[in-house]
């Protein structure tokens, strides 16, 4: 009589599925598990990357924000408007005796 031959495959899914439906069931979902914390890691990684890069883009706009301010300011100064009225429109402060006053009815 020959000797029995068998597939070493068939043998372990036998017994996988006939002793070892739990334990299998437990490999599953701690594989199932592994993949979504490696996910969420992930994808958590990336929206703190890009939180950062929001902030810093939040900080130049503040700093160029504080800019257009102060340049807002220096051009709105009495004094340079007075002087650039002066110098390039060539106007001049009316006399109060020289002020017509239009009254209409």
């Amino acid at each position: 009589m020959p000797p029995e031959r068998h597939s070493l495959l068939r043998v372990i899914g036998r017994d996988l599925f006939s002793y070892g439906i739990i334990p299998l069931i437990l490999l599953i979902a701690i594989i199932i598990s592994a993949v979504s914390t490696v996910t969420t890691a992930h994808e958590s990684r990336l929206l703190t990357a890009e939180k950062d890069r929001l902030f810093e883009e939040k900080d130049a706009l503040e700093i160029e924000w504080r800019n257009l301010i102060l340049e807002e300011n220096a051009l709105a100064n009495h004094s340079r408007v007075e002087r650039l009225s002066v110098e390039k429109l060539q106007m001049i402060h009316v006399d109060p005796a020289q002020e017509n006053i239009v009254v209409t009815n």
